[in-house]
């Protein structure tokens, strides 16, 4: 188990690099919302299509899931990449052209990204022992956090800050995009000579009992309920970020659009410390525990904001709606491996099935973008305790395997 160990080690920090890499392109697409509504002059519900055109591209997960069946790791990898590449490129003429060509831009390196996500996490699930696999997944999205919290920061000082007249220029992301896909073209190099091994789900541990698998992944009723878990984690990762800005101004804060920004950047340090913490506390605790304890406390966190932003109590409000955080952190990666739990071989194609729920966040934004818009701010965001209800389920009850 030692060799395997060290042969391990690399490929775990390639695959750590690639969740840097979608992390912070995930993070600066959600962060430039508030920026593009004043851009492109846009409405509530006008405002959330860059998410549902970033993750409506997740639609195509299982289809991706075979793909990889086909090619293998590394080939998928190579192929998120360029795609990634093109799309920032694209990105450059389109922004001049209009909102619309500017989104559909934006849904080819989407395309990327969803390549790379159904690559990396079953691919890091299978680098070691089942039972360290939620403490894995945890460590690279640490390197997602970490992303999560430069990206904003990226999109503040590159993009909001430039803007020295006032009015927010569209066309002000193009060197910023173009940077980043020369960046990701650098990558593809790198990786293209690099050597992966190829793990074959279900025979990674040595010594232990011959498991016997189902037909098909599509027959486990678990990885089912995980994938609608993904499904409402989504909208409340991104639900917070998304309707910060909003939230924020209720409260009675007069931020400009660069200060947002970078407050923001607190949301998402609050879930890269939280995987960090969790890669010592998942070697401790079950997944199930902290996930439903994450879930719970969560949403008593947001409860409390409201509470006591209603109470006129503004500074802790915001501080607690964006602490929410921290309890999200490790929400993806337990929701993950619980999901993926003895499928064994299956293991490609029930990737691409929770990934194809991270159209979460395609949905969900817009939809409660609308309820906002029809009924109210409070209301909207009230709809994440549905999501957290949720999630408590499946980490009690619906992640058993039957």
């Amino acid at each position: 188990m030692t060799n395997n160990k060290n042969n391990y080690l690399f490929p775990l920090i390639v695959m750590a690099s690639l969740f840097f890499l979608f992390g912070f392109i995930t993070t600066m697409n959600n962060s430039l919302i508030d920026y593009l509504k004043s851009a492109f002059n846009l409405n509530e519900v006008e405002k959330q299509l860059p998410n549902t055109f970033f993750y409506g591209a997740y639609i195509l997960s299982i289809p991706v899931g075979y793909l990889l069946n086909r090619i293998g790791y590394k080939n998928g990898v190579l192929a998120g990449l360029g795609l990634v590449s093109i799309g920032f490129f694209l990105c450059i003429p389109a922004v001049a052209m209009g909102y619309v060509p500017f989104l559909c831009a934006v849904s080819v390196f989407a395309i990327g990204v969803v390549l790379l996500q159904v690559a990396a996490n079953p691919y890091v699930n299978a680098l070691g022992t089942p039972e360290t696999a939620a403490s894995r997944l945890t460590l690279t999205n640490a390197l997602n956090s970490l992303a999560t919290v430069i990206a904003p920061l990226f999109v503040s000082m590159l993009i909001v800050s430039a803007n020295t007249g006032g009015a927010s220029d569209p066309k002000t992301v193009q060197g910023p995009f173009a940077g980043i896909g020369v960046a990701t073209l650098i990558i593809v190099a790198v990786m293209f000579f690099l050597k992966l091994p190829e793990i074959k789900e279900g025979e990674v541990s040595e010594g232990g009992p011959v498991k016997h698998y189902k037909s098909s992944a599509y027959k486990y009723m678990h990885l089912w309920l995980g994938s609608l878990a993904i499904f409402f984690y989504m909208g409340i990762e991104i639900g917070i970020p998304s309707f910060f800005a909003d939230y924020s101004s209720k409260l009675g804060f007069s931020f400009n659009a660069e200060m947002r920004t970078q407050l923001l950047a607190y949301y998402w340090l609050g879930l890269m410390v939280g995987r960090i913490a969790g890669i010592f506390i998942l070697r401790k605790y079950s997944a199930r525990t902290i996930l439903s304890f994450n879930a719970i406390f969560g949403a008593v966190m947001l409860l409390l904001s409201l509470v006591l932003g209603k109470m006129g109590v503004d500074k802790v409000a915001l501080v607690l709606f964006l602490g929410t955080g921290l309890m999200h952190s490790i929400m993806w990666p337990c929701i993950y491996n619980l999901a993926l739990e003895d499928l064994g071989p299956h293991s490609k194609v029930g990737s691409g099935v929770i990934a194809t729920s991270v159209i979460g966040a395609a949905i969900l934004p817009i939809m409660m973008g609308g309820i906002q818009k029809s009924v109210g701010l409070i209301v909207a965001i009230c709809c994440l305790f549905l999501y957290y209800a949720y999630i408590t389920f499946f980490a009690v009850k619906g992640s058993k395997i039957r």
